[in-house]
């Protein structure tokens, strides 16, 4: 079983981590019982946030009783001191715990530090030295804040985007966690689902052994999937590397990665689907992007304000207005044809 240790915080797993995003979508009784048999089988690692409603409460319950054979890390997006530590309270509250192994700022705008007039490093560090905590991170979707995170030294671990449609510019950042001997966690190791092979995607991870990748899991066929690269990781072959080959040439250019930093929109636009919905119709052909529901979703597009609030948000600089726009013919013309 492959192992990573996330830099100087020590804290050492298998190359196989839980993403607890997705099961705010599912009951408590299905995200338990996914959670627990992630566990038996080996997963040690799980990763969630206060933004992600309900998932630390489930896993509080899924690890009652065995909470210090697991690793914790969770997340808040306070902008004060004061909003730090509601956040953090109702993470040990909901988790059922005492302390967190590692606790992160989640997207911030900015690379938070000591006397930049937020107080938000002050009390992560506070939090540490009471114990509450026990490593201080930052999950970001900007290169220029997770360069400047690294520089800075303050932390111990970086979240930030990672899969085999990264650039150069991502590959760098990797390498300079790793000079730093800090913890490198790759989020959307999958893209958001426009990454459809999890061979592929584990087997281009497997080659940075710096590097922890989390598998966003919602269903029970998801986890079998990963479950069953502990004891057989997919090696990269010819066959895999032609289908990253094959992605980045599709994928290449401008892309929706799904990250929701854009949302919300004021019509109600659901527009971390809706700007990459061609892409996803093509890729994952199903019917279920073709219901009466998904059409209406679709249609708010042309409600569009053009007000520019998602373009200003997006961290990857997209011009999502205009995204939204070829999505929605793409999609018509989708429709009209039914096929995919």
């Amino acid at each position: 079983m492959a192992k990573v240790t996330l830099g100087r915080t020590g804290i050492t797993v298998e190359k196989n981590s839980f993403g607890a995003l997705p099961i705010q979508r599912i009951s408590k009784a299905e995200a338990v019982k996914l959670l627990q048999k992630a566990y038996d089988n080996g997963v040690t690692y799980y990763d969630t946030a206060r933004w992600y409603t309900d998932s630390e409460e489930k896993l509080g319950e899924a690890f009652d009783g065995i909470r210090e054979k697991v690793y914790i890390a969770t997340k808040t997006g306070a902008a004060t001191a004061e909003g730090f530590w509601k956040d953090l309270q109702t993470s040990l509250h909901d988790l059922r715990t005492d302390y967190i192994d590692i606790y992160q700022f989640h997207n911030p705008s900015f690379c938070p530090k000591p006397g930049d007039g937020t107080g938000l490093y002050e009390a992560m560090l506070e939090a540490k030295d009471k114990g509450m905590i026990r490593h201080i991170g930052i999950t970001n979707h900007r290169l220029k804040v997770a360069h400047e995170a690294v520089e800075s030294g303050l932390y111990e671990t970086l979240q930030f985007p990672f899969c085999y449609l990264a650039t150069e510019k991502e590959i760098e950042l990797v390498e300079k966690c790793r000079e730093a001997d800090m913890g490198f966690i790759a989020m959307k190791a999958m893209s958001g689902g426009l990454i459809t092979n999890s061979a592929a995607a584990y087997a281009f991870l497997a080659q940075y052994d710096s590097v922890l990748p989390i598998w966003g899991v919602q269903r029970e066929s998801e986890l079998d999937e990963f479950l069953s690269y502990i004891d057989a990781p997919p090696v990269m072959t010819e066959e895999l590397a032609e289908v990253i080959r094959r992605d980045r040439e599709q994928l290449k250019g401008d892309f929706c990665r799904g990250c929701g930093y854009c949302m919300p929109c004021p019509v109600g636009i659901e527009i971390n689907n809706c700007a990459r919905m061609s892409l996803m119709i093509r890729r994952s052909p199903s019917e279920a992007q073709l219901t009466p529901e998904v059409q209406q979703k679709m249609k708010l597009i042309e409600k569009c304000l053009h007000c520019g609030s998602c373009r200003a948000k997006c961290p990857y600089g997209l011009d999502t207005p205009s995204l939204l726009e070829k999505n929605y013919r793409d999609y018509c013309e989708i429709l009209a044809g039914k096929t995919v």
